[in-house]
């Protein structure tokens, strides 16, 4: 009832305070939501009006200071990640970018593991193993009709476990 009846006043009270549609509902829900499990707490009749208002405007003031916390990560973020980032070799990878880029997905996450994470063979196949129990523990693929896309495999699975092995036993 409390729903029904006060539903158009919050949200027109949040809807001229805030920019996106999307928060607004947000932000209506969060009001209602929380009025739910107070709903001892408000008072009757035309006060409840009232402290719904109050509740919308805390919801809109965490709203508010969330985004002015998000904001502020992503620009640290991006300043972290814009002195990390570098290319392979020269301004667009040269050579050798090119040559990365033309490897198989599997074969370009084998060298990224070695060359950029520095990891040994033992560690390359916990991660291939890692890998390729997450890939059983996904749906089964659709069945395909006959003849449609047999022996294809998606892309890069496979191949990491496969070389991995190859150069675990290269290490023994």
């Amino acid at each position: 009832m409390l729903y029904l009846a006060r539903y158009h006043a919050v949200a027109a009270y949040v809807t001229r305070r805030a920019d996106s549609p999307d928060d607004c509902a947000d932000m209506i829900a969060e009001t209602f939501t929380t009025a739910w499990r107070r709903l001892d707490d408000i008072p009757p009749g035309g006060e409840a009006r009232l402290w719904l208002y109050g509740g919308a405007r805390r919801t809109l003031t965490n709203h508010f200071r969330a985004q002015v916390r998000r904001s502020a990560l992503a620009v640290r973020l991006r300043e972290e990640l814009a002195a990390r980032t570098r290319p392979v070799s020269g301004g667009d990878g040269g050579a050798a970018g090119r040559a990365f880029r033309r490897l198989s997905p599997g074969n370009r996450e084998l060298l990224a593991l070695v060359g950029w994470e520095g990891l040994d063979h033992a560690q390359i196949a916990k991660v291939a193993r890692l890998l390729a129990r997450r890939r059983t523990a996904a749906p089964a693929p659709r069945p395909q009709a006959a003849g449609q896309g047999a022996g294809r495999r998606r892309p890069g699975c496979g191949l990491v476990r496969l070389r991995t092995v190859s150069l675990a036993e290269r290490k023994s």
